[in-house]
């Protein structure tokens, strides 16, 4: 109880400090999401010594718990953020990145996995997996801010917050394949994956989640229409929605953040959006507050030891996933996305497909399945490079992408 309470003041006296200085931190180059990296690291048990969770038991369950709640919350969010009009639009296009992006970009982290570390072929598949989707939560500084609207087209920023909330979700068919397929035999793991997997827990948890943002929605709507609910309890009521998803989700023993995702998408298609700014930036600040302690919690949580006995392979890994596994499958992917217009758009929404709290999520419930650390060991190194590289090249390349889409004549719009 004592290590809790030293964890809850420690994230609280934290974020304090940030609000402070949170004119100073819009005006940095740095995303939030790095400052809580940082910060992790500093009060981590290999630095000052403030936070350490392993002395607090569980670590891979704490984690689990901490990056769910920090999905369920930040997916809402996306919801709240993508206008509800463009997944009707643009569906064909996003049903190519999502699904198509999704197996290229598992089959280029498998093989690089593979390849680099030596891992067998299903393990490699299993930390693949892990690393293929894209976080909406380290995704939100990138698209989101008067930096970003003056920079990034419309059509960019909402396509990689859609992809981002989307196969976060979908991610749980490619970890769990993986994960099924080395602790069962072939015939009886694809059973599993199809009927149990497939069917209940990704296809069920869909159809649970659209019925629940559905009927939210609707219930919104009708208080609105008669009064009784006020304006500024709309930012809670989207708030609680997120969470009642993701502990839904987790009762019935499905894929609880797709579960989340589903819900938010539906809840959006039926909500008045007339007061949408409002609301969104009463959302980002809601993400704001979950985002940056599960950040620091990654920082706290690294495993300094364990990316040593990863030897060079680990950073080689690290900077080939980020460099090969989206950019190649963006560029692939270009001429089946007609909202991907021209090369620096792919190469820009290749760049900026972050890996983060969804991988630490996976990482975390795979962990605690196979008893296996050397997962830990590379997901957090992969993530904590991705949080690094993207979070001091997010403000230039943004700024670098406007002038040359603005250069070439590119659309904003």
């Amino acid at each position: 109880m004592n290590d809790f309470n030293v964890l809850v003041a420690l994230l609280g006296a934290l974020i304090l400090c940030l609000s402070l200085l949170s004119a100073w931190l819009a005006k940095s180059p740095l995303p939030p999401t790095l400052i809580g990296l940082a910060l992790g690291v500093a009060i981590g048990p290999h630095a000052l010594g403030l936070l350490d969770l392993e002395a607090m038991g569980d670590k891979a369950s704490l984690l689990e718990k901490a990056a769910r709640l920090a999905l369920g919350i930040g997916l809402v969010g996306v919801a709240l953020r993508v206008p509800s009009e463009f997944p009707r639009k643009n569906w064909r296009e996003l049903l190519t990145l999502i699904g198509a992006g999704m197996v290229l970009m598992w089959i280029v982290s498998t093989t690089l996995v593979y390849l680099i570390l030596g891992l067998p072929l299903w393990m490699a598949a299993l930390i693949g997996a892990i690393l293929t989707p894209t976080d909406p939560v380290a995704a939100t500084p990138i698209v989101t801010g008067e930096l970003a609207e003056q920079h990034i087209p419309e059509r960019i920023r909402h396509a990689i917050s859609f992809e981002s909330g989307a196969n976060d979700g979908l991610g749980y068919l490619f970890v769990f394949l993986a994960f099924l397929m080395l602790t069962m035999p072939a015939g009886e793991a694809l059973a599993h994956w199809l009927v149990t997997t497939l069917l209940w827990e990704v296809g069920a948890a869909t159809a649970f989640g659209l019925m629940l943002g559905y009927l939210s929605g609707k219930l919104l709507r009708r208080a609105e229409a008669s009064g009784a609910i006020k304006q500024e309890w709309r930012l809670v009521y989207t708030v609680a929605l997120g969470l009642l998803a993701i502990g839904a989700g987790k009762l019935i023993h499905s894929d609880e953040v797709l579960v989340v995702f589903a819900t938010a998408a539906a809840f959006d298609q039926v909500v008045n959006a007339s007061d949408r700014k409002n609301e969104e930036q009463g959302q980002e600040a809601v993400n704001r507050f979950f985002a940056i302690p599960i950040f620091v919690l990654l920082g706290s949580a690294i495993p300094w030891h364990g990316w040593q006995q990863l030897g060079w392979q680990g950073p080689a890994l690290a900077l080939a996933v980020l460099l090969l596994r989206r950019p190649l499958t963006m560029l692939a992917l270009r001429p089946l996305l007609p909202g991907v217009r021209s090369v620096p758009d792919a190469l820009f929404m290749g760049w900026f497909g972050p890996i983060a709290v969804a991988a630490m999520y996976y990482a975390a419930v795979i962990e605690q399945k196979l008893g296996e650390p050397m997962i830990w060991d590379v997901v957090s190194l992969v993530a904590c490079a991705s949080v690094v590289a993207h979070g001091i090249s997010g403000a230039p390349l943004t700024r670098l992408y406007g002038r040359v889409s603005a250069s070439t004549g590119a659309e904003h719009a």
